[in-house]
């Protein structure tokens, strides 16, 4: 997580991981990285899909960044930015999901302390492969336990 962070630039300070969305629907939500910048001043979202990035996810993550916007955030906070990372995406169907949407991120804006799209591609690359190993061992351990 340290070097992730590094990662991410200057003013980052990590909130929490798998963060509970007190919401009343059908499943839970949950942000999987919440980082607070405080440079920027606002909450910064992460969520990884392991696979092809869809219009859905982009819709879920304009809910999380509405709601840091109105019940986590403060008067004097900009409002909050979402990451979604993927191991693939379609141009065309993200740029036309994210259309029109008013929560978004200005790069540009932010070039000074957000990082490149080549660092969090390594990045995306290394938590998959990561959390692979994980499951791995955990499939391997419950074998070895006789499935407890």
């Amino acid at each position: 997580m340290k070097n992730f962070m590094l990662e991410l630039g200057k003013g980052f300070a990590f909130v929490a991981s798998e963060y509970r969305i007190p919401l009343n629907t059908s499943k839970p939500c949950h942000v999987d990285l919440v980082f607070y910048n405080y440079f920027l001043k606002c909450f910064v979202l992460i969520d990884l899909k392991r696979d092809m990035v869809e219009y859905g996810d982009v819709g879920q993550m304009n809910m999380y960044l509405n709601y840091f916007k109105s019940e986590e955030g403060t008067p004097s906070d900009a409002a909050p930015i979402g990451i979604v990372l993927g191991a693939k995406k379609d141009d065309l169907v993200v740029q036309f999901a994210t259309e029109g949407i008013t929560n978004r991120i200005f790069v540009s804006r932010y070039q000074l302390y957000l990082p490149d799209k080549e660092q969090l591609k390594r990045e995306l690359a290394y938590a998959i492969e990561a959390e692979e190993g994980r499951h791995v061992a955990r499939q391997s351990a419950k074998r070895k336990s006789g499935g407890k």
